[in-house]
Protein backbone atom coordinates (compact mmCIF):
# COMPACT_ATOMS: atom_id res chain seq x y z
CA UNK A 1 0.00 0.00 0.00
CA UNK A 2 1.07 3.70 -0.55
CA UNK A 3 2.93 5.42 2.55
CA UNK A 4 1.10 7.99 4.03
CA UNK A 5 0.76 10.54 6.75
CA UNK A 6 -2.10 12.12 8.77
CA UNK A 7 -2.67 15.32 10.33
CA UNK A 8 -5.77 16.56 12.11
CA UNK A 9 -8.65 15.23 14.09
CA UNK A 10 -10.33 11.89 12.34
CA UNK A 11 -13.48 13.49 13.03
CA UNK A 12 -12.66 16.56 10.67
CA UNK A 13 -13.86 16.59 7.38
CA UNK A 14 -11.08 14.53 5.47
CA UNK A 15 -8.89 16.12 2.71
CA UNK A 16 -6.65 13.82 0.82
CA UNK A 17 -3.29 15.48 -0.87
CA UNK A 18 -2.55 14.28 -4.07
CA UNK A 19 0.92 15.01 -5.31
CA UNK A 20 2.57 15.64 -8.87
CA UNK A 21 5.60 14.08 -10.66
CA UNK A 22 8.45 13.90 -8.89
CA UNK A 23 7.19 14.97 -5.64
CA UNK A 24 5.93 13.15 -2.42
CA UNK A 25 3.09 13.93 0.37
CA UNK A 26 6.54 15.43 2.24
CA UNK A 27 6.33 18.62 -0.22
CA UNK A 28 2.82 19.43 1.35
CA UNK A 29 3.71 19.18 4.74
CA UNK A 30 3.25 22.69 5.27
CA UNK A 31 -0.30 23.32 3.84
CA UNK A 32 -1.46 19.69 5.26
CA UNK A 33 -0.66 21.00 8.29
CA UNK A 34 -2.20 24.76 8.28
CA UNK A 35 -5.13 23.20 6.94
CA UNK A 36 -5.28 19.88 9.48
CA UNK A 37 -6.56 22.90 12.41
CA UNK A 38 -9.87 22.45 10.31
CA UNK A 39 -9.75 19.09 8.32
CA UNK A 40 -8.28 15.85 8.70
CA UNK A 41 -5.59 15.73 6.08
CA UNK A 42 -4.19 12.84 4.51
CA UNK A 43 -0.74 13.31 2.29
CA UNK A 44 0.96 10.72 0.39
CA UNK A 45 2.89 9.25 -1.66
CA UNK A 46 1.97 7.75 -5.22
CA UNK A 47 3.81 4.58 -6.30
CA UNK A 48 7.47 4.93 -7.60
CA UNK A 49 7.62 8.12 -5.32
CA UNK A 50 9.21 8.73 -1.98
CA UNK A 51 8.45 5.76 0.57
CA UNK A 52 5.98 4.06 -1.66
CA UNK A 53 6.14 0.60 -3.24
CA UNK A 54 8.63 0.60 -6.71
CA UNK A 55 6.36 -0.88 -9.23
CA UNK A 56 6.52 -1.72 -13.10
CA UNK A 57 3.79 -0.02 -14.03
CA UNK A 58 2.76 3.65 -13.90
CA UNK A 59 -0.54 4.46 -15.78
CA UNK A 60 -3.43 6.38 -14.00
CA UNK A 61 -5.70 3.26 -13.75
CA UNK A 62 -3.38 1.74 -11.19
CA UNK A 63 -2.63 5.32 -9.57
CA UNK A 64 -6.46 5.29 -9.02
CA UNK A 65 -6.41 1.65 -7.65
CA UNK A 66 -3.74 2.73 -5.32
CA UNK A 67 -5.72 5.29 -3.93
CA UNK A 68 -8.76 3.80 -3.41
CA UNK A 69 -6.57 1.46 -1.31
CA UNK A 70 -5.59 4.11 0.91
CA UNK A 71 -9.09 5.76 1.20
CA UNK A 72 -10.71 1.92 2.23
CA UNK A 73 -8.09 1.28 4.80
CA UNK A 74 -8.73 4.68 6.22
CA UNK A 75 -12.45 4.24 6.07
CA UNK A 76 -13.15 8.03 4.91
CA UNK A 77 -15.17 9.41 1.43
CA UNK A 78 -12.44 12.50 0.94
CA UNK A 79 -12.34 15.61 -0.09
CA UNK A 80 -9.47 15.54 -2.82
CA UNK A 81 -6.65 17.93 -4.06
CA UNK A 82 -4.63 16.46 -6.54
CA UNK A 83 -1.89 18.43 -8.04
CA UNK A 84 -0.77 17.60 -12.02
CA UNK A 85 -0.11 14.23 -12.36
CA UNK A 86 -1.25 13.81 -8.82
CA UNK A 87 -4.45 15.58 -10.45
CA UNK A 88 -5.14 13.63 -13.64
CA UNK A 89 -5.05 10.63 -10.48
CA UNK A 90 -7.64 12.21 -8.91
CA UNK A 91 -9.58 12.99 -12.01
CA UNK A 92 -9.32 9.09 -13.04
CA UNK A 93 -10.60 8.07 -9.25
CA UNK A 94 -13.84 10.57 -9.86
CA UNK A 95 -14.63 9.13 -12.87
CA UNK A 96 -14.27 5.35 -12.19
CA UNK A 97 -15.19 5.37 -8.53
CA UNK A 98 -17.36 9.00 -7.95
CA UNK A 99 -18.59 7.42 -4.64
CA UNK A 100 -15.43 7.47 -3.06
CA UNK A 101 -14.96 11.11 -3.50
CA UNK A 102 -16.43 14.22 -1.92
CA UNK A 103 -15.47 17.32 -4.13
CA UNK A 104 -12.15 17.52 -6.09
CA UNK A 105 -9.78 20.51 -6.08
CA UNK A 106 -7.51 19.93 -9.60
CA UNK A 107 -4.45 22.14 -9.67
CA UNK A 108 -2.88 23.30 -12.68
CA UNK A 109 -3.37 19.72 -15.08
CA UNK A 110 -6.45 19.11 -17.55
CA UNK A 111 -7.68 15.49 -18.71
CA UNK A 112 -5.93 15.48 -22.10
CA UNK A 113 -2.82 14.63 -23.45
CA UNK A 114 0.23 16.70 -23.26
CA UNK A 115 3.05 17.40 -25.68
CA UNK A 116 5.80 18.31 -23.97
CA UNK A 117 8.25 16.25 -22.17
CA UNK A 118 9.55 15.69 -18.56
CA UNK A 119 12.44 13.13 -19.42
CA UNK A 120 15.04 15.80 -19.55
CA UNK A 121 14.30 16.36 -15.52
CA UNK A 122 15.07 12.66 -15.06
CA UNK A 123 18.58 12.78 -17.41
CA UNK A 124 19.56 15.66 -15.08
CA UNK A 125 18.58 13.62 -11.65
CA UNK A 126 20.79 10.76 -13.23
CA UNK A 127 24.09 12.72 -14.17
CA UNK A 128 24.46 14.07 -10.55
CA UNK A 129 27.46 11.76 -8.77
CA UNK A 130 25.25 10.80 -5.62
CA UNK A 131 28.45 9.12 -4.42
CA UNK A 132 29.67 12.88 -4.09
CA UNK A 133 26.83 14.36 -2.42
CA UNK A 134 27.47 14.64 1.85
CA UNK A 135 24.67 17.12 1.96
CA UNK A 136 21.98 18.46 0.09
CA UNK A 137 23.38 21.49 -1.38
CA UNK A 138 25.90 19.47 -2.84
CA UNK A 139 23.09 17.86 -4.71
CA UNK A 140 21.56 21.16 -5.48
CA UNK A 141 24.83 22.76 -6.73
CA UNK A 142 25.22 19.89 -9.00
CA UNK A 143 22.11 19.83 -10.61
CA UNK A 144 22.27 23.33 -11.51
CA UNK A 145 24.62 22.53 -14.06
CA UNK A 146 21.37 20.68 -15.88
CA UNK A 147 18.43 22.40 -14.31
CA UNK A 148 18.39 26.73 -14.31
CA UNK A 149 15.38 27.18 -12.06
CA UNK A 150 16.58 27.21 -8.29
CA UNK A 151 13.06 26.37 -7.25
CA UNK A 152 12.99 22.96 -9.57
CA UNK A 153 16.77 22.30 -8.30
CA UNK A 154 15.10 22.58 -4.12
CA UNK A 155 12.00 20.61 -5.63
CA UNK A 156 14.40 17.66 -6.98
CA UNK A 157 16.53 17.70 -3.85
CA UNK A 158 13.89 16.65 -1.51
CA UNK A 159 13.20 13.52 -3.10
CA UNK A 160 16.77 12.49 -2.16
CA UNK A 161 17.98 10.07 0.57
CA UNK A 162 21.36 11.38 1.28
CA UNK A 163 22.24 8.92 3.53
CA UNK A 164 21.66 5.91 1.10
CA UNK A 165 22.50 8.06 -1.71
CA UNK A 166 19.69 7.39 -3.70
CA UNK A 167 16.42 9.29 -5.35
CA UNK A 168 13.63 8.44 -3.44
CA UNK A 169 12.08 8.26 -7.16
CA UNK A 170 12.10 4.96 -9.36
CA UNK A 171 13.41 7.02 -12.57
CA UNK A 172 13.64 4.35 -14.73
CA UNK A 173 10.12 3.32 -14.31
CA UNK A 174 8.94 7.05 -14.79
CA UNK A 175 11.56 7.13 -17.63
CA UNK A 176 9.40 4.53 -19.31
CA UNK A 177 6.02 5.65 -18.67
CA UNK A 178 6.16 9.06 -19.87
CA UNK A 179 3.84 8.65 -22.12
CA UNK A 180 1.36 7.12 -20.04
CA UNK A 181 2.15 10.14 -17.52
CA UNK A 182 1.54 12.93 -20.22
CA UNK A 183 -1.73 11.31 -20.99
CA UNK A 184 -5.13 10.80 -19.81
CA UNK A 185 -7.13 7.25 -20.65
CA UNK A 186 -10.68 7.66 -22.05
CA UNK A 187 -13.18 7.17 -19.56
CA UNK A 188 -17.26 7.28 -20.42
CA UNK A 189 -17.92 8.46 -17.08
CA UNK A 190 -18.60 11.84 -15.23
CA UNK A 191 -18.57 13.46 -11.79
CA UNK A 192 -21.43 15.26 -10.61
CA UNK A 193 -20.07 16.17 -7.26
CA UNK A 194 -18.33 19.95 -7.01
CA UNK A 195 -14.78 20.24 -9.05
CA UNK A 196 -12.69 23.62 -8.85
CA UNK A 197 -9.98 23.32 -11.71
CA UNK A 198 -7.73 26.00 -10.56
CA UNK A 199 -4.85 26.75 -12.27
CA UNK A 200 -1.76 29.60 -12.24
CA UNK A 201 -1.89 32.84 -13.98
CA UNK A 202 1.85 31.77 -15.38
CA UNK A 203 1.08 28.72 -16.62
CA UNK A 204 -0.69 27.13 -19.29
CA UNK A 205 -1.66 23.97 -18.68
CA UNK A 206 -5.11 24.96 -18.39
CA UNK A 207 -6.59 26.40 -21.40
CA UNK A 208 -9.89 28.08 -22.46
CA UNK A 209 -10.19 25.45 -25.12
CA UNK A 210 -10.33 22.53 -22.25
CA UNK A 211 -13.33 23.87 -20.42
CA UNK A 212 -15.86 22.47 -22.69
CA UNK A 213 -14.13 18.52 -22.47
CA UNK A 214 -13.37 18.87 -18.46
CA UNK A 215 -17.40 20.20 -18.08
CA UNK A 216 -18.15 17.25 -19.93
CA UNK A 217 -16.82 14.93 -17.23
CA UNK A 218 -16.94 17.29 -14.59
CA UNK A 219 -20.55 18.64 -14.74
CA UNK A 220 -20.24 20.97 -11.80
CA UNK A 221 -16.22 21.83 -12.60
CA UNK A 222 -15.90 25.63 -11.70
CA UNK A 223 -12.81 27.29 -12.52
CA UNK A 224 -10.34 29.68 -10.87
CA UNK A 225 -7.02 31.24 -11.08
CA UNK A 226 -3.88 32.13 -8.69
CA UNK A 227 -2.95 35.49 -9.39
CA UNK A 228 0.81 35.71 -9.92
CA UNK A 229 1.40 31.52 -9.69
CA UNK A 230 2.84 28.95 -11.87
CA UNK A 231 2.09 25.50 -12.45
CA UNK A 232 3.63 25.02 -8.89
CA UNK A 233 1.42 27.01 -7.55
CA UNK A 234 0.52 25.55 -4.07
CA UNK A 235 4.58 26.57 -3.61
CA UNK A 236 4.48 30.31 -4.93
CA UNK A 237 1.22 30.79 -3.01
CA UNK A 238 0.84 28.53 -0.37
CA UNK A 239 -1.46 30.99 1.62
CA UNK A 240 -3.55 31.85 -1.68
CA UNK A 241 -3.79 28.03 -2.01
CA UNK A 242 -4.50 27.22 1.29
CA UNK A 243 -7.24 29.93 1.18
CA UNK A 244 -9.33 28.45 -1.89
CA UNK A 245 -9.37 25.18 -0.57
CA UNK A 246 -10.43 26.35 2.52
CA UNK A 247 -13.25 28.25 0.66
CA UNK A 248 -14.24 25.51 -1.66
CA UNK A 249 -13.84 22.51 0.78
CA UNK A 250 -16.07 24.37 3.38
Amino acid sequence: MLNYMTFGDEKSPPVMIVHGLYGSGRNWGVIAKRLSDQFFVITLDLRNHGDSPWLDTHNYHVMADDLVEVINSISIKPNIIGHSMGGKAAMVLALKRPNLVRNLIIADIAPVKYEHDQSQFIEAMQKVDLSKVEKRSDATLALSKFVEDKSLQNFFTQSLDIKAKRWKLNLKVLRSEMSEILGFPKIVSEFSGNSLFLKGEKSDYIKPEHRELIKSLFTKARFATLKEAGHWLHAEKPREFENAARLFFS
